[in-house]
């Protein structure tokens, strides 16, 4: 666990001068100050009768809260008294603890959640379409609902906790958690953020549009929350308020989501413009860095600035899709690039588990994964992203050392090709590894496809015997001719129930001696010999490497390959010159009766191009006939086949002009696919059995993330393991986030932190109440800070790893938005609604909570014209910068929450005049 920064040592110094100024409150002369006539008057009246405001009385009187009673005596001595006040805040301290362990199971489930993926079609500016998989949740609407509520379930739960359990009277205890929390995650964490960032860098928003719908709804939550406490209807919450205050947050989730999908006016937004050149504010909607020669226009079109095979360069989903895939590809393969160039000698599985973890680090995150991986470390359960890729090495080596001593039997090849005329099809099973001791019975059998069984090859099913020291069988099906041009067809051969014995059960025993791999399915395709063919390239762009040297091009000739065939060919400029770029080739393919495929080739120059992106042509001209493989002199048979024939002359097909793009050296495709997907975060944080949440409660790892080589677990990390055990083995029993796509484990946990927060409550009432604090101070203080403490560790190490801001100052707004709006809309819905069925109002004291609500939005403001103007390219963005500035901006960020503390603890005994 890091230690606290030193920056936050005044903390202790704020705590000291709370108390201080809470001891006058217990000396013997009593000064009563009343905010209202009748001075001890309890709330529950004030729904009836009077006005419901609260006195200034000196003696804070300890109350029974939901779950804990009132330790009795009331009046104990002075010695008792600190003994019970050390207690409560022991137990506050292990309580914040829990729910911070137990929002590590929450959040991860969420994660779970909003990973979910769909499959969907994206069109590429030349037409051509491939299918891809993105998320189903929005990235805004997810971190503006569960991410929030994931961050904020604490201050939220407690809000509506104090309302409904208290006979629906209004309490301070929540109402002030989320204020104070607001102004703890605006002040504390933002200062704290800007102040981490290394020597000489920077972080800027990106996403400005997102940014500014939650920073209006962030400071006009708690500027309707003033409105309607002291100016629309002083002291009394009506039921239209309330109701309202809940119905912001759809509408601020809304409005969020057209913005970030550039919807409505949206749209007709160039994506990227600065403000007034005299003020130097740059305001544009992508960060600085933002990959090279990617923009987006105003049709939502992206340019091409991929650099490796299969990237999409223009979307019809939408904008962000589009540029996330590209993003992805790309990392990932400077990454296997740059480890190349630094271990030449490393083998590419070697390569692979080094660039697994430098994957997972520089990978996007959201909002729970950077809470998970800051509670995991501060409570020893180690580095997520280390172990992962620790996890990842020890299963790449566990299947090596699997093919020890089980063999591996499937297909030689996926997919296979044949003639229908050729007669008899061979298709191969391999056996690899094992022991070879051991015999294996593994049956196979066809299954249709566009091609029948009896109309164009011959049913088979059987079986094939790997006898000890065997390693290949083949498997012959037989293909029927016929005289009738049709589409190419194919049918599948399966391989299923592997066995020891001959008619014995599906097994190989346990440990398996034997298991079928992939693949275990064949597709055989049947060539239509009937037509002379359809000549074609097997796709319309190929993407190529410079350093090629003689690119070879395979044309080939489907639904038919009957006679003699020439194909001639040619190449034409693009944005590739001939001679510079590549050699200008023309020339003729020549395919000879039933040969289905030929191949071209065109010499690449390598020019050293750092990122190159050219392209030119190959364009395949109308083929000429030569034979048509019958004889001169026909029979009335060869007749009838030459006129078939005739109806299957040669042609060109979808295919016959291939656009080359020449591009930088883009190594390792099917590994970065595969790296891809190991390093899905959902999986990292998420858990798929009981067993393994269990071995997880009982392992201490090492807790500091910021060491390149891995260590052993310290001192600090046994203390903090054996402290939290009692949190960990409790909240093991919790579901795995694999059940039910993780809404199993998001049910428990959120009651789970329900019942914690409601024990919150009562110990820091009880707390406040034993050492003179009221309990607006207690809540902008000590609760506020507890729970707001998982969240600064998880921001500080978002501001560090994040390329941009928006996981740090975006994400604070967005929560502080939610915050009053379910938090305290949802608490006085319910209570409004409850006392007006009753005939009677609900009342609500605007004096300590309109005056936080009031200083706070003040500093709100003041606090996003210093981030805006630290946009400045002096500066270069909302955190970092030069340290001078950096120093100043955290120092006026803490010197705010100061502040609030401050005045918001004077005016709650008086001292200053409120609301």
């Amino acid at each position: 666990m890091e230690p606290l920064p030193f920056h936050l040592s005044p903390l202790l110094f704020l705590l000291l001068s709370l108390l201080l100024l809470a001891h006058p409150c217990t000396s013997s002369r009593p000064q009563v100050v009343e905010r209202a006539s009748g001075p001890e008057q309890p709330q529950s009246s004030g729904n009836t009768t009077g006005s419901g405001k609260r006195t200034c009385a000196d003696i804070v009187v300890c109350r029974p809260g939901i779950l804990l009673p009132v330790w009795m005596p009331e009046k104990p001595p002075v010695g008792e008294q600190a003994g019970r006040a050390v207690i409560y805040f022991v137990c506050l301290m292990y309580m914040f603890l829990g729910v911070s362990i137990i929002a590590d199971r929450f959040m991860a489930s969420i994660e779970v959640i909003t990973s979910q993926e769909k499959e969907v079609t994206i069109t590429k500016p030349n037409g051509e379409t491939t299918v891809t998989t993105v998320r189903v949740w929005n990235e805004t609407v997810s971190n503006l609902t569960l991410m929030a509520l994931g961050s904020s379930a604490p201050e939220i739960l407690l809000s509506v906790i104090e309302v409904c359990g208290h006979n629906f009277d209004a309490g301070e205890l929540g109402p002030g958690t989320i204020v104070g929390s607001a102004a703890f995650n605006m002040f504390v964490i933002v200062g704290l953020c800007v102040w981490v960032i290394p020597e000489g860098e920077s972080r800027k928003i990106k996403h400005l549009r997102v940014f500014f719908i939650t920073a209006f709804w962030s400071i006009f939550a708690y500027i309707w929350l003033y409105l309607i406490l002291a100016v629309i209807s002083p002291g009394i919450v009506e039921v239209w308020e309330a109701v309202v205050t809940l119905l912001y947050f759809p509408v601020c989730v809304i409005l969020a989501w057209i913005a970030d999908r550039r919807l409505l006016f949206y749209k007709y937004m160039h994506k990227r413009y600065r403000a007034d050149k005299r003020h130097g504010i740059v305001v544009e909607m992508e960060g600085d860095l933002a990959p090279k020669g990617i923009d987006v226009i105003m049709d939502g079109k992206l340019s091409d600035g991929s650099s490796c095979p299969g990237n999409s360069s223009s979307v019809t989903v939408s904008v962000q899709t589009g540029n996330e895939l590209d993003q992805k590809n790309d990392e990932v393969v400077r990454i296997l690039k740059d480890l190349k160039e630094k271990h030449p000698d490393k083998d590419l599985d070697q390569l692979i588990e080094m660039a697994n973890y430098s994957a997972l680090v520089h990978k996007k995150k959201s909002r729970a994964f950077y809470r998970v991986q800051a509670t995991r470390m501060m409570i020893g359960a180690g580095n997520i992203l280390k172990k992962h890729a620790a996890e990842h090495a020890r299963r790449s080596a566990g299947q090596d050392a699997d093919m020890a001593t089980c063999s591996h039997i499937c297909f030689e090849s996926a997919q296979y090709q044949c003639t229908e005329n050729c007669g008899t099809m061979s298709i191969g099973v391999i056996l690899d590894g094992g022991t070879g001791q051991n015999t294996f019975y593994v049956d196979y059998c066809t299954e249709n496809g566009s091609a029948n069984a009896g109309a164009d090859y011959e049913f088979s099913e059987g079986t094939l015997v790997f006898k000890p020291g065997e390693t290949r069988k083949e498997i012959k099906v037989g293909i029927l001719d016929d005289d009738i041009f049709e589409e190419d067809e194919h049918f599948f051969v399966r391989l299923k129930n592997l066995r020891l014995e001959e008619g014995g059960n599906e097994g190989t025993g346990s440990p398996p001696k034997g298991r079928l791999v992939e693949p275990l399915l064949a597709t055989i395709t049947i060539l239509d010999d009937d037509h002379a063919g359809i000549f074609t390239f097997g796709q319309r762009v190929l993407r190529v490497s410079e350093s090629t040297g003689t690119l070879t091009v395979t044309v080939v000739r489907n639904s038919g390959s009957r006679g003699t065939v020439a194909v001639p060919y040619h190449t034409e400029d693009g944005s590739a010159k001939a001679g510079v770029d590549y050699e200008e080739t023309r020339g003729e393919l020549e395919f000879t009766n039933e040969k289905t495929s030929q191949a071209l080739k065109v010499r690449i120059i390598n020019v050293e191009e750092y990122e190159k992106q050219e392209n030119f042509f190959i364009v395949l001209e109308d083929p000429k006939w030569l034979k048509r493989g019958l004889s001169g002199n026909p029979t009335p048979e060869e007749e009838e086949a030459r006129r078939i024939s005739e109806m299957g002359k040669p042609i060109l097909g979808e295919h016959s002009r291939l656009e080359v793009i020449i591009e930088e050296s883009c190594e390792f495709k099917n590994t970065v696919d595969k790296l891809l997907r190991d390093t899905n975060l959902a999986s990292v944080i998420g858990t798929h059995s009981w067993r393994e949440q269990f071995i997880e409660a009982f392992t201490v790892s090492a807790g500091d993330g910021d060491e390149e080589e891995q260590r052993g677990p310290n001192c600090c990390d046994y203390f903090m393991h054996i402290v939290c055990i009692f949190w960990k083995i409790l909240f093991a029993c919790i579901p795995p986030t694999e059940y039910w796509n993780g809404w199993a484990c998001f049910i428990v946990s959120i009651s789970a932190i329900g019942f914690l927060t409601a024990l919150i409550g009562d110990l820091a009432s009880h707390f406040g109440c034993t050492v003179g604090l009221r309990d607006t101070v207690t809540a902008v203080v000590f609760v506020a800070l507890g729970t707001s403490l998982p969240d600064t560790f998880a921001s500080k190490v978002a501001a560090t790893q994040d390329q941009y801001a928006d996981a740090c100052i975006g994400n604070v707004t967005g929560s502080n938005a939610v915050n009053v709006f379910l938090g305290i809309g949802l608490a006085w819905s319910v209570a409004a609604v409850y006392w007006e069925v009753n005939g009677k109002v609900f009342r609500v004291d605007p004096g300590s909570l309109a005056f936080s609500v009031t200083l706070f939005t003040i500093f709100a403001f003041l606090s996003m014209g210093v981030l805006m103007l630290r946009r400045r390219p002096s500066i270069g963005g909302e955190l970092g910068g030069p340290r001078t500035t950096k120093i100043l901006t955290s120092l006026l960020f803490f010197g705010l929450w100061f502040l609030y503390i401050l005045f918001s603890s004077l005016e709650a005994y008086c001292h200053i005049q409120g609301f």
